[in-house]
């Protein structure tokens, strides 16, 4: 029996509520709701979902924090949909943990579409043979089955945006990257001009990872074409 996957709403307004809930329950999701971010936080914690759809501007707990907690011990994708639209929100809301970003006022069908990319990824992600990668003798150690990151023996925190930048770039060491490329992966589809985004998430890495920000040895940039990693893989 195939399991139905399971889409947990957290949005104060009625009306969006429901026609969220219309259009996934079409698409043949079950479809959980929340009106504030302390229920959502609830039905979390006893449902476990496989994807939230998230507001920001709730009552009781706001959005971020919920966000923030949500990531505290998973890696649920989860898709903002906001009023919240200039670049720096966007920019905060993927920084801290979201793996999409939809504003206000937004299109049903494209929020579909939406999860239906998040939620086809996860289900075409193999568990790879090895799970774990190391390079430049140990400076930098990947571990996919935990979605743990190494540096010098020392755990790095990353979101879940970043790992997944991360893991693409390092498992095909030297092949460039444009930002759309980066994206498209990274997210299953093209986010239609918003690929500066993975600019500040390159930022990010390259503050964590390399000893160096300024002078990165894993984090490479091509100027004019996008990004490469530089590191050399260890005989694992």
């Amino acid at each position: 029996m195939i399991k139905v996957a399971t889409i947990l709403v957290i949005e104060d307004e009625l009306k969006i509520q429901q026609i969220i809930k219309a259009y996934l329950t079409k698409e043949g999701y079950e479809v959980l709701t929340a009106s504030d971010g302390a229920q959502g936080l609830q039905s979390f914690k006893e449902n476990q979902p496989d994807l939230i759809v998230l507001d920001l501007m709730l009552p009781q707990v706001p959005g971020e924090q919920v966000l923030t907690s949500v990531r505290q011990n998973s890696e649920t994708p989860v898709i903002i949909l906001s009023a919240k639209g200039t670049e720096d929100e966007r920019i905060f809301g993927l920084n801290i943990g979201a793996d999409d970003y939809l504003v206000k006022p937004f299109s049903p069908r494209e929020l579909v579409a939406r999860v239906n990319a998040h939620l086809r990824r996860l289900k075409s992600n193999p568990t790879p043979t090895m799970t774990s990668f190391s390079y430049n003798k140990q400076k930098l150690r990947i571990d996919l089955a935990k979605h743990q990151v190494y540096l010098e023996n020392n755990p790095i925190n990353l979101t879940p945006t970043e790992f997944k930048v991360l893991k693409l770039l390092s498992q095909a060491p030297g092949q460039v990257f444009s930002r759309s490329q980066l994206v498209e992966q990274v997210q299953g589809y093209n986010y239609n001009g918003f690929d500066r985004t993975i600019d500040s998430h390159i930022k990010n890495l390259r503050q964590k990872i390399e000893l160096n920000p300024e002078e990165p040895q894993f984090i490479l940039t091509v100027f004019g074409l996008g990004y490469k990693f530089g590191g050399d893989p260890d005989c694992n």
